[in-house]
């Protein structure tokens, strides 16, 4: 009987043994199968966006825009303004939400624009916004037109329609594209300031916001 109790209990280990170690593999592919979900913060942080202002500050702005959209146009000298005032304490980040017709292609010269350096891609996007009326009508975009409206900002045309068609570009703006469907963006312009939504779409609201935060960080 000793003998026979001895060998149940070995069949018994090893039958433990075995189920720990089918747990364990199914629990390892588990977290194969489950990808992290990337946060709100990580989708709004990232590094290798167009960015205005001091890389170090501790204010962040988080823009996304679309060139073609009027209220972005509006919008911009309020936000240039706030830069200008607060230079060394804010930074300004712009993501592409090309919600309109041909947006996407103005969005990709903006790209191809920062390849030659942020003076020229501050001046092109200036440019853009100056001259929208001509080539962005909603029920006749021109967004080709683009091109011929550059001259004076200094960007060399002949490799940004090289650059412009380059996949990096082009993936760039999926990834704007990606971004703003999981962060629920749906109107341009969107603001994130430190990683807070606006809470008051106003030039007022903008600027009140602006200043808690600065006032926050920098006491």
């Amino acid at each position: 009987m000793k003998t026979l109790s001895l060998f149940t209990v070995l069949i018994l280990a090893m039958i433990a043994v075995a189920l720990f170690a089918t747990k364990s593999h199914k629990d390892k592919q588990s977290e194969i199968a489950q990808p992290t979900v990337p946060s709100a913060e990580s989708l709004l942080g990232r590094s290798d966006v167009p960015t205005i202002g001091t890389v170090m500050a501790k204010v962040e702005i988080v823009e996304f825009f679309d060139p073609a959209c009027e209220g972005c146009r509006a919008f911009h000298p309020y936000v240039k303004s706030v830069l200008e005032a607060n230079n060394a304490k804010i930074q300004l980040k712009l993501r592409y939400a090309p919600f309109h017709t041909g947006s996407d292609r103005v969005s990709m010269l903006l790209e191809a624009a920062r390849l030659q350096g942020m003076e020229i891609y501050v001046k092109v996007l200036e440019r853009l916004l100056e001259t929208q009326p001509q080539w962005a009508d909603h029920a006749r975009p021109k967004p080709d037109m683009v091109w011929e409206l550059l001259s004076g900002t200094g960007i060399d045309l002949e490799r940004a329609r090289t650059d412009v068609e380059s996949p990096a570009i082009k993936a760039h703006i999926r990834r704007d594209m990606d971004d703003l469907l999981k962060l629920d963006v749906r109107r341009t312009p969107t603001f994130f300031i430190n990683g807070k939504p606006l809470r008051d779409f106003s030039p007022e609201g903008f600027s009140k916001q602006v200043a808690e935060e600065i006032r926050h960080h920098y006491q």
